[in-house]
C-alpha cells in the first residue's frame, strides 16, 4: 500500500485490479489542560467519538498524537486549527488508516463500530470520508469508471443494487451541476493534469458520490483562489445538510466564513488544547496563535 496515500480504490472488491490509494472517506465544552478537551455535543446521534489517542510514525517511532479526544454529533461541523507540523493531518490519516502511522493508545469508534478493527476500506464503506490536502493523480483511471466503482462499492455495502453506466450518469449528473463541474472531467483520467482547483472540486465530487454520513477535508481550501473557495464551499455546505458530520482541518479563516463551524478547536503537540467558536478563529487571524495562549 502507498505511503503517500491510503488508497481510496481499496474500495473496490479483492478480484478487482485497482490503484492503490484509499478514500474514506469527524454543544457545549469544557475545557482541560491534560491529556486533551472533551467536546460534548448536542444535535444527533454519535457519528464520531475519539477518546485519548494516541499514535507514532510506524517507521520512526517519533510519537505526533499525544491524546486527541473529540466527539462529533449528526449535524454538526467542527474545524481544527493549528500551526504546521501540530498533528492536525496526522489525525485524519490515523482516523482513515494510512499504514505510515501505528496507534499506540486511545480509541476510535464511528456510529459505535471501533475504527482501529477496521481496513481502511471498510471504513470508507461505512461512511468514513477523507479529502486529501494533496490529491494524487491517477494515471489510466478514468474519472467516471472510478466513481462509478466508489459509488457501487458503497451501495453494496448498504444492500442496494449496483448501477450501470447509464444509470450512474443519471446519478451524477445532478451532483455536476451541483459543483459547477465541467461534465468534461468524466473523460479524463483521475487528477491527471488537473490544477489545484479541479483537484479540490473533484475530491467533493468524490464525497457527493460517496453521500458519507462523516466527511473530513483537510484544507480543501489549500491553493484555491476566490472562485474555486466559493465554489468548493457552496457545494460542501449543501452534502453537509441534514444530519451529516463534517470535520475541516484549516489554516484560515476565509473557509470558515464561507463553511461556519459549530465548534473550532486548536491542536498543539499532538492534542486540542481549546475549544470554542468560530471567534476563536478570528483571534487567530488577528495575533496568531500567540493571541489565544497569552494570559
Amino acid at each position: 500500500m502507498s505511503h503517500t496515500a491510503v488508497s481510496a480504490a481499496s474500495l473496490a472488491s479483492k478480484p478487482r485490479v485497482a490503484p492503490k490509494f484509499t478514500r474514506a472517506g469527524a454543544r457545549g465544552c469544557a475545557h482541560s489542560r491534560s491529556s486533551a478537551v472533551k467536546v460534548t455535543a448536542a444535535k444527533g446521534d454519535v457519528l464520531l467519538e475519539v477518546k485519548d489517542l494516541t499514535a507514532k510514525v510506524a517507521e520512526t517511532g517519533e510519537e505526533i498524537l499525544t491524546g486527541v479526544t473529540l466527539t462529533i454529533k449528526e449535524g454538526e461541523t467542527h474545524a481544527i486549527m493549528g500551526k504546521n507540523g501540530s498533528g492536525k493531518s496526522t489525525f485524519t490519516k490515523v482516523l482513515v488508516g494510512h499504514p505510515s502511522y501505528e496507534v499506540t493508545g486511545g480509541t476510535a469508534t464511528f456510529r459505535g463500530q471501533d475504527l482501529f478493527a477496521m481496513e481502511p476500506e471498510e471504513r470508507a464503506r461505512t461512511g468514513l470520508f477523507l479529502s486529501f490536502q494533496s490529491p494524487i493523480e491517477v494515471p489510466g483511471v478514468s474519472n467516471t469508471d472510478f466513481l462509478r466503482m466508489m459509488c457501487n462499492e458503497r451501495r453494496k455495502s448498504r444492500g442496494e443494487p449496483e448501477l450501470d453506466p447509464l444509470e450512474f450518469y443519471g446519478f451524477l449528473t445532478p451532483k455536476l451541476e451541483q459543483l459547477n463541474m465541467d461534465p468534461s472531467f468524466l473523460a479524463r483520467n483521475v487528477n491527471e493534469g488537473f490544477s489545484g482547483g479541479e483537484k479540490k472540486r473533484n475530491e467533493i465530487l468524490q464525497l457527493a458520490v460517496m453521500e458519507s454520513e462523516m466527511s473530513i477535508l483537510d484544507e480543501i481550501d489549500s491553493g484555491l483562489d476566490v472562485d474555486a473557495l466559493r465554489d468548493v464551499a457552496a457545494a460542501v455546505n449543501v452534502l453537509k445538510e441534514g444530519d451529516k458530520g463534517l470535520l475541516l482541518i484549516t489554516h484560515y479563516q476565509r473557509l470558515l466564513d464561507a463553511i461556519h463551524p459549530d465548534f473550532v478547536h486548536v491542536m498543539q503537540k499532538g492534542k486540542i488544547v481549546q475549544t470554542g467558536d468560530v471567534s476563536i478563529a478570528a483571534k487567530l487571524e488577528e495575533g496568531g496563535f500567540e493571541a489565544l495562549t497569552a494570559k
